[in-house]
């Protein structure tokens, strides 16, 4: 029951601002809670403020023990998803895996908060049609936060910056460093999440993978075609009567200095001296 409470409400009133955001802008709840995972503190606090109406306590009927236990599971897993503590938890994990006692409190408190990490970040574990649509979600809060970071003069991350990422680079990384590592922990202890989960993180690592190369592909074809039209641009010193220090072009493609000499050409196509012509006028 904790743990399945836990996540539905480990994102209640998300801002869409990160906890580097809260921090380095100073914010209220970064004030509230000494800049120590704010937004997680706060989607706990909002979690049991709507447990406490009536219409929506769904632990009434618990003794007070047994909420206590609730409460504080639900912290605990909450406090979890603060991906600043995701390699402590991870790191805690792998060191049980190999002597892990179901019997054990803190094992199972462990797992628990892995348990949720998984669920959390799990969206690349969907079918491609469902996952992408999120993924193109997320990015684009991702930029409105780097947007805003910028005009403020915050600290931006790498990763959120939209001139500095593209969709494969942001998940192949993503994938590769920080999904499967925690998946892969979890298969170690329980083998059976391997094809519902792992299998399709990899398919989808090696679809981002294939989309960054075909990227990538397509950037350097573009290259060399404006690399290619701006050559079949440049303007021949004798073209267009362009003026520059190297040709001495200044007009009608006609040397400078060579159009000092010519004369006035008449209507009969004569050339003529300024003497002559006064005299024809």
């Amino acid at each position: 029951m904790a743990i399945i409470t836990s996540a539905i409400c480990h994102d209640l009133d998300h801002p869409g601002y990160n906890n580097a955001y809260q921090v380095n802008a100073r914010t209220e709840l970064a004030l509230r809670y000494n800049d120590i995972s704010p937004l997680e503190n706060h989607h706990c606090a909002v979690a049991f403020e709507i447990l406490e109406k009536p219409s929506c306590n769904i632990f009434k009927n618990v003794t007070s023990e047994q909420f206590k236990r609730i409460r504080e599971s639900m912290i605990r897993c909450i406090l979890a998803t603060d991906m600043a503590r995701h390699n402590e938890i991870l790191n805690k994990f792998k060191g049980l895996t190999s002597t892990f006692d179901f019997s054990n409190k803190d094992h199972k408190d462990t797992l628990m908060m892995i348990l949720i990490k998984v669920s959390d970040i799990s969206n690349e574990a969907r079918p491609m049609d469902v996952s992408e649509p999120w993924l193109d979600c997320l990015l684009q809060e991702f930029f409105n936060q780097s947007d805003v970071e910028k005009l403020e003069g915050l600290p931006v991350a790498p990763f959120m910056d939209r001139d500095k990422v593209t969709k494969p680079s942001s998940q192949t990384g993503f994938i590769r460093f920080v999904l499967l590592p925690l998946f892969e922990a979890l298969g170690t202890l329980l083998p059976e999440v391997d094809s519902p989960i792992i299998q399709p993180v990899r398919q989808a690592l090696q679809y981002y993978t294939d989309m960054g190369k075909a990227l990538e592909e397509e950037n350097r074809k573009r290259a060399e075609r404006e690399k290619e039209k701006a050559q079949q641009n440049k303007v021949s010193p004798k073209q267009n009567g362009v003026l520059t220090e190297e040709n001495g072009i200044k007009e009608n493609g006609v040397p400078e200095k060579k159009r000092e000499g010519i004369n006035k050409v008449t209507k009969h196509g004569r050339n003529i001296s300024p003497t002559k012509t006064q005299k024809v006028k």
